[in-house]
C-alpha cells in the first residue's frame, strides 16, 4: 500500500492536511484508529472563532487565579494528585501569559486566525456541507452591569482586528435570543465567526469530500511507526502502509508517536465534557451562548443542545470525573430553560495545548520525511483547514501564506 504521505490522525486537523495534500497532488492515506472526527473533533462547541484572536492564556489576576485554586469553580477543576505532575507546564504556560509573550502569540496566531472562516467555507462548499453552518455569530452573555462594561472595554481593545460586533441591551438580546433569561444584563453579540450544527459530521463530511477524490482510509495504530530504508511503514489490517513522507496530527496522542522517536514537545491536555439537552417546551437557541462566569458554552446542535464545560486539568486516560458538568449544568439552567439529559454518559474529549499557546506547524527536525500538526488547544476546530493549508504548502514547496517559523517544532 504505497502513498506519498501518510497523514496519522482523522480529527479536523488530519482530515484537512490530508485534503490540502491531495488537492497539491499528492496521494495520501488517511490513518486513524477510529472513524474520522470521532475524537475532540466531535465534542466541541462548533464555533470557527474568528474573534478570538487572544490566545486562552493563564489568567495572571491574583484573585483569578486563588479562586481557580480552591477548585470549586465550574469554568476550572483539576484533579490534585495531577498537580505534581502538571506543575512544570503551568509554570511555562504562566511565563507564556505576560502581557508581552501574550502579545507576540496574539500576532503569531492572527494570521491564522484571519483565515479560518474562509477556509473552512470553501471546504464546506466543497464538501456539500454548508447546510451544517450558521452565519450569525455567537454571544458572549453579561449577568451585571460590571461584567458588560468590562466586556465592552474588552471588545473595544480588538478593533484593530478589525471585528464585528453589537453591544446588546436586556430587550436587543431578547430579540434575538427570546428563550435567555430575561435577568441576563445584556451581552456581546461576535459577528464575525461562523458556527456549525455538529462538529463531528462536519469533519466527516471533508473526510467523505477527500475519499471521493481518490483519497484512503485506513484503520491502524499509529503507535507501530517505522523508519527504514528512506520509507515510513505502519502496519494494518490492510496491509503495511509504505509512504515516503508521514504528518503527525493526533492532537492529544501525538506524544505516543513521537517521543519513541526522541521527540520531548511540552504538550498537555485540557479536559471537557459535553452533554446534550432536549430544549423545553416552546423555547429554541438560535446560536451559540458563551457564560464566562460558568466557563461554559450552550450550542445549537443536530442532536440537542449541547453544553460544553471549561478546563479540567487532569490525566489523559484517567477515567472521566464530570463534576464540572454538573456545575455548569446548574448554571446554565437559570440562564437557558434547558430539557432532559439526551444521552446517559458525559462525554469527554481532550485538548492538546502547547505553554507558549501556539500549535506544533512543520518539520520534526532530526527524520527526513516527518511533519508535525498537532497543539490546537482550544481552536483545533477552528484551525484545522488553516494549518492544514500552510502545512501543505511547506510540504510541497510552495510559498506559505503565513511565516511559518512561529510554529516551527525546535522552539521548545
Amino acid at each position: 500500500m504505497d502513498n506519498d504521505v501518510a497523514v496519522l490522525g482523522a480529527g479536523i486537523v488530519g482530515v484537512s492536511t490530508a485534503l490540502h495534500l491531495q488537492a497539491k497532488g499528492r496521494s495520501v492515506a488517511l490513518v486513524d484508529r477510529r472513524g474520522p472526527g470521532e475524537e475532540t473533533s466531535y465534542g466541541n462547541a462548533g464555533l470557527i472563532e474568528r474573534a478570538s484572536v487572544v490566545p486562552y492564556a493563564f489568567p495572571r489576576n491574583a484573585l483569578t487565579v486563588l479562586r481557580f485554586a480552591l477548585n470549586q469553580s465550574a469554568d476550572v477543576r483539576y484533579h490534585w494528585r495531577h498537580l505534581p505532575r502538571i506543575a512544570p507546564w503551568l509554570f511555562q504556560y504562566w511565563r507564556h501569559s505576560s502581557p508581552g509573550r501574550l502579545a507576540e502569540a496574539t500576532r503569531d496566531m492572527l494570521p491564522l486566525i484571519e483565515l479560518c472562516v474562509s477556509e473552512h467555507m470553501r471546504m464546506l462548499q466543497d464538501a456539500d456541507a454548508t447546510h451544517l453552518a450558521r452565519q450569525n455569530g455567537w454571544l458572549e452573555i453579561c449577568r451585571t452591569p460590571k461584567d458588560l462594561a468590562y466586556s465592552i472595554k474588552t471588545a473595544e481593545s480588538l478593533l484593530k482586528y478589525r471585528l464585528s460586533y453589537d453591544v446588546l441591551e436586556t430587550q436587543q438580546l431578547l430579540e434575538l435570543e427570546p428563550s435567555v433569561n430575561a435577568s441576563t444584563f445584556g451581552a456581546i453579540h461576535w459577528r464575525d465567526p461562523v458556527t456549525v450544527s455538529s462538529p463531528g459530521a462536519v469533519t466527516k463530511a471533508y473526510a467523505k469530500l477527500f475519499l471521493r477524490r481518490g483519497g484512503k482510509f485506513v484503520h491502524a495504530d499509529a503507535r507501530g511507526l517505522k523508519q527504514a530504508d528512506g520509507h515510513w511503514s505502519l502496519p494494518s489490517a490492510a496491509g503495511n502502509i509504505r509512504v515516503k513522507e508521514v504528518v503527525v496530527a493526533l492532537g492529544a496522542w501525538s506524544t505516543d508517536v513521537i517521543e519513541p522517536l526522541g521527540y520531548r514537545i511540552p504538550l498537555a491536555v485540557k479536559r471537557g465534557y459535553h452533554m446534550h439537552f432536549s430544549p423545553a417546551d416552546g423555547v429554541s437557541l438560535r446560536r451559540p451562548i458563551l457564560s464566562e462566569y460558568g466557563g461554559f458554552v450552550l450550542s445549537p446542535m443536530l442532536d440537542g443542545v449541547r453544553l460544553t464545560t471549561g478546563i479540567e486539568l487532569a490525566p489523559r486516560d484517567s477515567a472521566p470525573t464530570p463534576i464540572q458538568l454538573d456545575m455548569a449544568e446548574t448554571i446554565a439552567r437559570r440562564l437557558f430553560p434547558l430539557g432532559k439529559r439526551v444521552e446517559q454518559e458525559a462525554w469527554m474529549g481532550v485538548r492538546p495545548c502547547l505553554p507558549d499557546m501556539k500549535p506544533v506547524i512543520g518539520q520534526a527536525g532530526r527524520h527526513s520525511g516527518l511533519w508535525f500538526n498537532f497543539g490546537h488547544a482550544h481552536h483545533g476546530f477552528t484551525l484545522g483547514p488553516v494549518s492544514g493549508r500552510l502545512l501543505a504548502e511547506r510540504m510541497t514547496g510552495e510559498m506559505p501564506f503565513a511565516d511559518p517559523s512561529p510554529y516551527r517544532a525546535d522552539r521548545f
